[in-house]
């Protein structure tokens, strides 16, 4: 029994070993993590996002952050290590080996009068005639006086510094780090242990693999339902207008399954007063509109309204009945706008080509709906576009504090139409423009200033080619290559965007296309993230290596290049690449897009002029298909020179195939040689036995 309990006492040490495996190097990572995130500042510091509530740094705010299912687990984990180590000390402290010297304070090998004289002070300490503490008399009877005999005992002595123990030489002893209830398995206990560990080692982690693998199979990488993107995919259409995305959005199953009780009927009345006039209803028919409205499905008509409360900035005024619903939807909105984007682009016909105009709407509902300006806003007349205003109406101008129609208005006759007009304006002249014209204060003007340094400028730099070739020719696999940009006036390159009624954190993203707008196609597509600059690196290297590698490149001229992209990535730039198989034989006026999914105004687009040849080299490239690539910039490609003004192809031009193909011309022409030799031969004989 005393040696199970031996072997036992090492099953916390065991445990301690285990958790300190992962607990340890898991501290580590979250507190570094925590200590960069402290040293950024990456959203604006701008007086509103101050006060938002997503950027409040409250006491409550702050428990609330650190207070998270993680950091629990990882406090209750060091506790539990905390109390595994005192139960460790405190178990090798009553189980310590017996040493005659140390209990009487002696160096080993002491001689015998000083262990008497060791054995009397002791004594005149804890002796029960001296000292009436129950707990002085248990260690002067089991301490001190076992040590004095074991030290005054002729062979206890010797046995002692001989071999460490007054009883002699000590056998190995081995241990396993079990608990003792696992080393004493009698009778019932027995089943019940073995019940416990099937259970606990089995039947518990197949329970968790079973609810895993059924809900991931119900959800899919960006936690959206599957269902969600089969109705996407099919109510997308290649026609659908900026203002009918919302309609198509609302359908996904994750607002669908949104409770909708009878107490909410009141609140969303109050609620369709509010956005009544963000609904294009015909004012014609406004009764017939009105009940047609009403009659859809009582969870999509929920989620509308609360959509446009937020588009309407009337978030303050949603009924409290309806808060937490509200702050449901705009939770779920980015990922289910992403996931719709993707549906947009998904290829839909056997080039794989997906559809613009309904990512442009996509994109247009997302910025409207993290800066909170209605879609109306966007709405433009064809006089403002010719006297030089902004094609997204003056949307632009509302995602900026204390901006309104009124002051957009003033602006205008100091000719200061879009967004642009007025960052090209010095920081001087935007404050007294500001103060002097809006009637805004010093602070108000201040506001703005800190706004327009977190927007950013997007440069693109496209460019299509056949690595490795001259020109572009029906069936190559052409290569696009784009780095896009992005600089601000802050220097940030990484940063959340100024979004003070979005109430939850948003990374900027950005879409590359690469579109033809007579079609309505989008050939290629592409996400890019400006928050993850390693991420960005790596991407970079990686298909400027392979890109090079492939061409023949030398080792020095792939390192050069690598080095060149870093830098360029570092400097706020990001590489995007992509594949896709050259069309018929034609010249193709392609556009680039770079849209942001934040950002209202600054999205950029490059002409990309894409001319093929007619297929002069033999055999067809393999296993190329429109794929998601890499970034592409500004510019278009440079046109290839292989044919003349006429369009014929010089006659200077040879491909690598230029001899196989000669060496078969001159095949043929012996061979149909040969055979007209032949012919005429027989047909000679024939004529000769006629004429016999």
């Amino acid at each position: 029994m005393a040696a199970s309990e031996e072997m036992s006492s090492l099953f916390p040490i065991f445990i301690l070993s285990v958790m300190g495996l992962f607990v340890v190097p898991w501290t580590i990572y979250r507190i570094t993590t925590a200590l960069t995130r402290q040293n950024k500042n990456l959203h604006c510091r701008c007086s509103e996002c101050m006060r938002s509530t997503k950027y409040q740094t409250s006491l409550l705010n702050r428990i609330a952050r650190v207070s998270t299912c993680s950091n629990l687990t990882m406090v209750l984990l060091w506790i539990i290590m905390g109390l595994l180590v005192y139960y460790i000390k405190l178990m090798t402290r009553e189980s310590q080996i017996f040493e005659p010297y140390s209990i009487l304070g002696l160096e080993s090998g002491a001689s015998d009068g000083e262990i008497k004289k060791a054995y009397y002070n002791l004594s005149r300490m804890y002796h029960p005639d001296k000292n009436k503490d129950p707990e002085a008399n248990k260690y002067f009877v089991d301490y001190i006086s076992k040590a004095y005999q074991a030290l005054t005992d002729p062979v206890s002595k010797e046995n002692y510094d001989k071999y460490g123990h007054p009883d002699g030489r000590q056998g190995l002893q081995m241990g396993i780090a079990l608990p003792s209830i696992l080393l004493n398995i009698q009778g019932a206990a027995g089943g019940v242990i073995v019940l416990a560990l099937v259970g606990f080692g089995i039947l518990l982690p197949l329970l968790v693999a079973v609810v895993y693998l059924s809900r991931s199979s119900k959800y899919t990488g960006n936690y959206v339902m599957h269902q969600t993107l089969s109705t996407y995919y099919y109510f997308i259409k290649p026609s659908l207008a900026p203002s009918k995305v919302m309609d198509v959005l609302i359908k996904a199953a994750e607002y669908v399954e949104m409770p909708v009780r009878r107490s909410d009927d009141e609140p969303l009345q109050r609620l369709f007063v509010l956005v009544r006039s963000e609904l294009n209803l015909d004012p014609k028919n406004i009764k017939q509109e009105q009940a047609k409205f009403w009659k859809r499905h009582p969870a999509l008509i929920k989620t509308e309204l609360l959509l446009l409360a937020q588009l309407t900035r009337e978030s303050a005024k949603v009924p409290a009945v309806l808060r937490t619903d509200f702050q449901h939807v705009l939770r779920l909105t980015p990922r289910l706008l992403e996931e719709l984007m993707k549906m947009a682009v998904a290829a839909r016909n056997a080039e794989g080509h997906g559809w613009l105009r309904p990512a442009l709407g996509v994109m247009e509902l997302s910025q409207s709906i993290i800066q909170a300006v209605p879609l109306s806003a966007r709405k433009v007349s064809e006089r403002l576009v010719a006297t030089g205003g902004s094609a997204d109406g003056v949307a632009p101008f509302l995602q900026l504090p204390r901006f309104d129609d009124t002051v957009v208005k003033k602006l205008s006759r100091k000719k200061v139409r879009t967004l642009q007009d007025l960052r090209d304006l010095t920081t001087e002249e935007r404050s007294d423009l500001l103060t002097n014209t809006a009637g805004f204060s010093a602070q108000d003007a201040a506001d703005v200033e800190s706004v327009l340094q977190m927007i950013p400028s997007i440069h693109l730099d496209v460019v299509c080619e056949t690595e490795g070739e001259e020109g572009v020719q029906s069936g190559d696999i052409v290569t696009m290559r784009a780095w896009i940009t992005l600089q601000r006036a802050n220097g940030l390159v990484a940063a959340h965007p100024h979004a003070p009624h979005f109430p939850y954190p948003k990374d900027e993203l950005y879409w590359l296309l690469l579109a033809d707008t007579s079609l309505n196609s989008v050939w290629v597509f592409q996400r890019v993230n400006f928050m993850d600059e390693a991420g960005g690196i790596a991407a970079a290297s990686k298909a400027i290596q392979e890109s090079l590698e492939g061409t023949g490149a030398s080792d020095a001229e792939v390192i050069t290049a690598v080095r060149d992209a870093v830098a360029r990535v570092k400097g706020g730039s990001r590489l995007v690449m992509a594949k896709f198989q050259a069309p018929a034989e034609g010249t193709y006026s392609l556009t680039a897009f770079c849209l942001s999914d934040t950002w209202i105004g600054i999205d950029r687009k490059v002409n990309v002029k894409l001319k093929v040849l007619k297929r002069s080299r033999i055999g067809t490239r393999v296993g190329v298909t429109p794929e998601e690539g890499a970034l592409v910039e500004d510019g278009s490609d440079e046109e290839a020179e292989d044919t003349t003004a006429n369009g014929e192809y010089d006659d200077d031009y040879e491909s690598e195939y230029s001899e196989d193909e000669d060496a078969e011309e001159e095949t043929e022409k012996t061979k149909s040689k040969e055979a007209l030799d032949e012919e005429a031969t027989t047909a000679e004989d024939l004529d000769s036995n006629n004429t016999v």
